[in-house]
């Protein structure tokens, strides 16, 4: 009677086990292929569009025009009615959040002096430097209003939602 017992309890422990591997490799494999295809989907997205990259943070994200919901849900987007690339102020927003897409996620950690590379839809290298950090409030829509100088401004929520960080970038001077 006892090794019956024994053999039962081994029995149900062993497909307990077995049940619980079976579980774990789904839901491994259902979010690595949400992953999949999101990078997919991503790639796609920065062969017909501009792309901005910041390597030593590691951001790398297409942006589309627009900054409503449905452009920040895929990717960046370069706010309408401010500079073009490589003219004026050319402002873009991404989401900071993982709950969002989290293409400006790093940003809290731009130092000035990073290289921030902007390719056009022909591919065209852009190469700007950061030279300011700051935040502000919401409501401060100052920081995209159209500039003499040639620049890039990044806009993005803190990591509380509250405010927006703020990064700007220009081009490097050289002396000639």
């Amino acid at each position: 009677m006892k090794k019956d017992s024994c053999s039962k309890s081994n029995k149900v422990l062993f497909f307990l086990g077995v049940a619980a591997i079976l579980i774990g490799t789904v839901t491994l494999s259902f979010l690595g292929g949400r992953k999949l295809l999101r990078d997919y989907r991503r790639n796609q997205l920065m062969k017909n569009n501009v792309v901005i990259e910041i390597p030593e943070i590691r951001i790398k994200a297409p942006v589309l025009e627009g900054t409503n919901n449905d452009v920040l849900s895929k990717a960046a987007g370069h706010f309408p009615d401010t500079g073009a690339l490589g003219k004026g102020n050319y402002c873009i927003a991404a989401h900071s959040s993982t709950i969002y897409k989290e293409y400006f996620n790093a940003l809290r950690d731009v130092k000035i002096g990073m290289k921030v590379k902007l390719y056009d839809v022909s591919k065209n290298l852009y190469t700007y430097y950061v030279t300011d950090t700051f935040i502000v409030e919401p409501n401060e829509t100052w920081v995209l209003d159209n500039t003499e100088d040639v620049r890039v401004t990044l806009v993005t929520c803190t990591d509380d939602g509250k405010q927006r960080r703020i990064v700007v970038a220009k081009p490097q001077k050289t002396n000639v």
